[in-house]
């Protein structure tokens, strides 16, 4: 028999593994990364985000057109998550915040929350249904982006929403001048 401590390490291993696979989805949508994206779902899942529901690469097709057409750039924050586990089921709430910068240069800014039932199948997670709870949203003024009037930063430091962004860079290496005040 598994001692408590084992047993509270194996589910802290299980909560990591699926906070892992919570953030593949952001990191997907925002980079237009659609292998990233659908690693975080099983093939079957089903998705329900504002108007839209269906599976998960039905969703990207849905999603993707629309974020490229209205927005330069997105933002899918994750905020605090709650999980139950229940060995090989889990149910998490995760609170979010979007954020786009749209062509136009306003913003749009929502909130809500993701809930989540996740399987855990050949020892992995992944998410078998997914409600997306939006609950608020506003269009608040623009300001310009900092710092991007400066040559080397908005060469080397911009984001992108392809395997060009920085994120994708290994080894990780400055690719900007060193500069001393």
């Amino acid at each position: 028999m598994a001692s408590n401590r084992e047993t509270r390490i194996d589910a802290l291993l299980d909560k990591q593994d699926i906070a892992e696979c919570l953030a593949r989805f952001s990191r997907g949508m925002d980079r237009f990364d659609r292998d990233i994206y659908l690693s975080a779902f099983w093939d079957d899942a089903e998705m329900a985000a504002g108007p839209f529901v269906g599976s998960a690469a039905d969703c990207w097709d849905w999603a993707v057109p629309m974020h490229e057409a209205g927005q330069i750039v997105t933002h899918h924050a994750l905020l605090q998550t709650t999980i139950d586990l229940d060995s090989d089921f889990a149910h998490s709430e995760t609170y979010y915040q979007f954020v786009g910068r749209n062509r136009d240069e306003s913003l749009w800014i929502a909130g809500g929350r993701y809930i989540d039932r996740l399987e855990r199948r050949g020892g992995e997670w992944k998410i078998a249904l997914r409600t997306n709870v939006i609950e608020w949203g506003c269009l608040p003024p623009p300001m310009p982006i900092p710092f991007a009037d400066v040559p080397d930063i908005a060469v080397n430091g911009v984001s992108s929403r392809s395997k060009e962004d920085p994120s994708y860079q290994r080894p990780l290496v400055n690719r900007r001048a060193v500069q001393c005040a």
